[in-house]
This record gives structure tokens, sequence and C-alpha cells, in this order.
């Protein structure tokens, strides 16, 4: 084996390693999500305390990916575009590591909406909201390693349907707390909770984009479909 030859399969073994630790990283965020949706829904400060805990194992992988792309930038003299999947990959991370802060958050307000009596089925809709994120994530990943542009495009067209869950979320804890002032803490944690939720959809839609840019070498064209119009004044 040549030299030459030699130096590229340990690049390609690099890449490999880099690759694994991303898809490992994104389980960990997809269980996460689950986790954290299911606490809120059945009250589980156990479950809560343990997606609280489990998020310093994606911190990790995000320290590790990025470690390993610089160490890979700096000694492998990539190609255009190799370079472009090392910092794609560094970039998917960073949303990951991001989503999973916000199922960190859910944790933590999930421990203290455990000590204050439900209000509706508000938690169970927050689950399937989630759900929908998780489903979204899941394809974001599988289009990532497949290099499905058509898949990506998908993922970032249903963001606009978490958005719109999250509208009517939102209307409905409004009501909740002109209806009975009892309601205003409680819904105001309710809210938080699905804003992280809507922020995760965010998350994932930029990790489809991401993989369109990899493939392609380009941004998608069209804007972000957006259907939050909570932050819209009249």
């Amino acid at each position: 084996m040549s030299e030459q030859t030699h130096i590229a399969s340990a690049f390609d073994r690099d890449l490999e390693t880099v690759q694994a630790q991303i898809m490992k990283m994104g389980g960990l965020v997809e269980a996460a999500i689950n986790a954290a949706a299911r606490s809120l829904e059945n009250r589980d400060e156990e479950l809560a305390e343990q997606v609280r805990k489990n998020d310093k194992a994606i911190d990790a992988l995000e320290d590790l990916i990025n470690e390993e792309s610089a160490r890979v930038i700096a000694t492998r003299a990539p190609t255009a575009k190799d370079l472009r999947l090392i910092l794609s990959v560094t970039k998917i991370s960073n949303n990951l590591e991001r989503i999973g802060d916000y199922a960190k958050n859910i944790g933590k307000r999930t421990t203290v909406l455990a000590q204050i009596p439900p209000v509706s089925d508000s938690a169970g809709a927050l689950r399937r909201m989630a759900r929908e994120v998780e489903e979204m994530l899941e394809d974001a990943l599988d289009a990532y390693v497949q290099r499905d542009v058509d898949l990506a495009q998908h993922v970032i067209e249903r963001d606009r349907e978490i958005d719109q869950m999250y509208n009517a979320l939102f209307r409905e804890f409004l009501t909740f707390m002109l209806e009975d002032t009892r309601n205003i803490t409680p819904c105001m944690h309710l809210h938080f909770i699905a804003k992280n939720i809507e922020r995760m959809g965010d998350h994932v839609t930029s990790i489809a984009e991401q993989v369109i840019y990899l493939v392609t070498g380009e941004r998608p064209d069209e804007e972000r479909p957006k259907a939050d119009t909570t932050s819209l004044t009249a």
C-alpha cells in the first residue's frame, strides 16, 4: 500500500468515526425528546430528572465531534467536498445539542408542573407535538445517511405543521388563563414547553437544510415556511 493510499484510507476512517458519532448523538436526542414528553404527560419526576442528567452525554458527544472535526481539518487537508462534509457534521451536532437542551428544559419544568393540578389534556397535546418533532428528526437523520434531498425537503415542509400546533396551544393556554387565574402559573410553564418544542422543530429543519447543502453545495432557495403567528402584531 502506497503512502498516499494509506493516508486516504486513514482519512476515510476518520470521517466514518465522526459520522458514527453523529448518529449516536442523534439517537440520544431522539430518546431525550421522547422521554421528556412522556415525563410531562405522566407527571413522572424521576424520568424528568433522568432526561436532565442524560443531557451531559449529548453535550460530551458534541464536544468530541467538534474536537475530532478540528483534528481532521488540521491534519488531513481535506478536499472542498470533504471539508463541506466535516463542516456539515459540526453544524448538525450543534443543532442536536440545542434540541437536547430544550428536552432538558422540559424536564426542569415537568418537575414544577408535577406539583400543580393538571390543566385539561395539555400535556397529552404537547406529547403529540413532541412526537411529530421526533419523527421529523428521525427523517432528517435518515436523509443525512442516505444523502436524500427529497426527504430533507419534506422535513423542512413539515415544520409548518409544528408551528400550527404551537399556535393552537398558545391560544388554548390564553383561554385557560382568562377563565381561571389559578391556571396562569401552570399555563405559563406549559407555554414555555410548547415554545421549546417549536424551537426543536426549527433546529430539525436546520439539520435538513444542512443535508441539502451537503449534497448539492447550495442552500435551499425558498424561504423556510413558518406558521408561528404568536409574535405578529395586528
